[in-house]
């Protein structure tokens, strides 16, 4: 079957050059965007019952921009004034540039990692004499406490925003020839939504393994999958199967 109508349950991208906008444009087909997950910030009230104390913390570990925004929404709320030694670690540059928001940057001590967290645990271990505190939503994979724990350094978990599952019920009677899902979070709010989901004909793409591991979990038939040596990104993987299905 050709592809004409994709979803991608995520936020439409802000940028014009979008690779999902060059798709539409070269394959000719229709592209939605909607978030089938949202973040919800936790209350101050719920970080003081996981006894977090924002001054026993010399160093921040920050994995996302989300992290930035309820680390410094909650200190504000709780009246903390965050010192000028405090040192930041984050897991990308493009977390790191985020920090901006919230600090001047050239005056604090951020050390950044190159794109994953096995890669930003380096620059940790070289700081162990740091009490580290770990902001994160109430989904985090297991990996990053693993790599934490057998590093040997101080360090505690604070949840500061959840996941929580969009409402998707105006999408109950629209069908579409390609859902695209980029987490296990976005699987469960799928079916969340529609308990008694059938996929038929409909093509799922899928990116990263923990989502193809979820997808198939619930019994879905997962026909795009990225990344892969080939398809690196999800927008690539989407055109070489449009690629293919068009043209028969």
């Amino acid at each position: 079957m050709k592809v004409k109508t994709i979803l991608v349950s995520q936020p439409q991208p802000k940028t014009e050059n979008s690779p999902y906008f060059d798709l539409m444009e070269k394959q000719k087909v229709k592209v939605d965007f909607r978030s089938f997950i949202h973040v919800e910030g936790a209350s101050s009230k719920d970080v003081r019952t996981q006894k977090i104390d924002l001054s026993k913390y010399t160093a921040i570990i920050f994995t996302s921009r989300n992290a930035v925004d309820h680390f410094f929404r909650i200190a504000e709320e709780l009246r903390f004034k965050t010192s000028d030694s405090l040192k930041y670690f984050c897991t990308s540059e493009a977390v790191a540039y985020y920090l901006q928001k919230y600090v001047v940057y050239r005056k604090r001590k951020i050390y950044v990692g190159k794109r994953h967290f096995h890669e930003l645990m380096p620059l940790i271990k070289k700081h162990k004499d740091e009490t580290f505190l770990l902001p994160s939503s109430d989904h985090l994979k297991s990996t990053i406490p693993n790599l934490l724990d057998e590093s040997g350094i101080k360090w505690q978990r604070a949840i500061f925003y959840k996941t929580v599952v969009s409402d998707l019920s105006d999408l109950e009677n629209v069908f579409y020839d390609i859902l695209v899902f980029f987490s296990p979070s976005g699987i469960k709010s799928l079916f969340e939504n529609f308990p008694n989901y059938q996929q038929n004909k409909t093509r799922i793409a899928v990116y990263g393994n923990t989502t193809v591991e979820a997808a198939k979990e619930h019994g879905l038939r997962v026909d795009i999958e990225a990344p892969t040596p080939e398809t690196p990104s999800m927008s690539m993987a989407l055109e070489k199967y449009i690629k293919e299905v068009n043209l028969k």
